[in-house]
C-alpha cells in the first residue's frame, strides 16, 4: 500500500514539471489570408495612416500651462547667514 501512496504522490509532483517541458501547442490557430479586397482595403488605410502622421505639426516650444500664473520676479533669500528666529510660542 505505501508503494501505491508514493508512486502517487510522485506522479502528483512530476506531472506540474512536466507540463513545463512541453511544447507550446496553438489549438486556435490564426487566419492569415486575405481576400484581395480585404488587402487593398488595409493598404488604402496604412496610406491614409501615414499621410494623416504628416500632418501633425511639430511641437516646437514646451507647454507650459502655469506660465501666465508665475510671476517674472522670483522672492529674494535673505543676504545674512542667519536663519530668521520666530517670536511667540510654539504650541498649536
Amino acid at each position: 500500500m505505501k508503494v501505491f501512496r508514493l508512486a502517487a504522490v510522485i506522479a502528483l509532483l512530476t506531472g506540474p514539471a512536466y507540463a513545463q517541458q512541453m511544447p507550446n501547442i496553438n489549438l486556435i490557430p490564426e487566419t492569415t489570408s486575405k481576400t484581395p479586397e480585404q488587402q487593398e482595403q488595409e493598404a488604402i488605410q496604412q496610406k491614409a495612416y501615414k499621410e494623416s502622421l504628416k500632418k501633425i505639426p511639430d511641437a516646437k516650444v514646451p507647454s507650459d500651462p502655469w506660465g501666465t500664473v508665475r510671476s517674472g520676479d522670483t522672492p529674494k533669500t535673505p543676504a545674512s547667514g542667519k536663519p530668521r528666529t520666530r517670536t511667540g510660542s510654539t504650541a498649536n
